[in-house]
């Protein structure tokens, strides 16, 4: 616990002035943290780190953070383009490597889309909003914690048992609850939307996709045998683990178009 709680501290401190200044310096770190996340992946399907796998899905994932900033190179749709020449570049690598077939370009050129368009979501979001990124964080971090909390306490009905045995229904509702009371709260004092109820009801919606996020990831490891998708955060995980909730949530806003 103290692991976790010390990571916590250090990371916040860490992340929330290069949150509150954003443009480069939260590009960039959402990049390395993107990065970071597709080489976790990259190693679950037992790839090197220095194989071209790893290094063209490392530069396509970093495109996507930067992608408005290649606009001179790629001109317009730079995503779709990154996306295609990526699958492209696996496509002919794999001409001549019998061992690695059109499922591995599959799934890596998949989980780069994923977790590329949730960094780049994270940085638009900031640019667009403030406010709605502050409490999209407060909407994941409450319900993750309402969620262990009343599933501890009085959790039995499992929620997914197949995936993550450890969560319940009850565990589930009272996440939700949770983030709808700080939600209902924040937005008294800070707006987003003409209508407060249709707002309150989106970010119910938002805090279900974090649960979501979060069965997700629990599938994808369960898929590869492996505990955590990483070690780099002592109590944490590693970056799919601690952002596991929070990419499919952006993941969601940059679909709506939101941003």
């Amino acid at each position: 616990m103290f692991k976790r709680v010390a990571t916590a501290v250090i990371a916040l401190l860490f992340f929330i002035p290069i949150m509150w200044f954003g443009s480069w310096p939260l590009e960039l770190l959402m990049a390395v943290l993107a990065i970071l996340a597709q080489m976790e992946f990259i190693q679950m399907k037992k790839l090197k780190l220095n194989s071209f796998p790893a290094i063209i899905s490392s530069l396509g994932v970093a495109g996507l953070i930067f992608s408005q900033r290649l606009v001179f190179i790629f001109g317009g749709q730079v995503l779709i383009k990154l996306i295609s020449l990526t699958a492209i570049s696996l496509l002919i690598y794999a001409l001549n490597k019998p061992d690695f077939k059109i499922s591995h370009i599959a799934s890596i050129v998949y989980l780069m889309t994923y977790i590329g368009i949730g960094f780049y979501a994270f940085v638009q979001l900031r640019a667009t909003s403030l406010t709605f990124l502050i409490l999209m964080l407060l909407i994941i971090w409450t319900t993750d914690s309402g969620a262990f909390l009343v599933g501890r306490k009085i959790g039995k009905r499992k929620l997914a048992p197949s995936v993550s045995p450890n969560k319940t229904v009850e565990g589930a509702v009272g996440g939700t609850a949770v983030a709808t009371i700080v939600s209902a709260v924040y937005l008294l004092f800070f707006p987003l939307y003409a209508s407060y109820f249709l707002t309150l009801l989106f970010m119910i919606g938002l805090s279900i996709t974090g649960q979501l996020g979060d069965l997700i990831e629990s599938k994808l490891k369960r898929e590869y045998n492996i505990k955590d998708s990483g070690n780099l955060l002592p109590g944490h995980g590693g970056i799919l683990d601690r952002f596991d909730s929070m990419l499919l949530v952006l993941n969601v806003i940059f679909i709506i178009g939101v941003l």
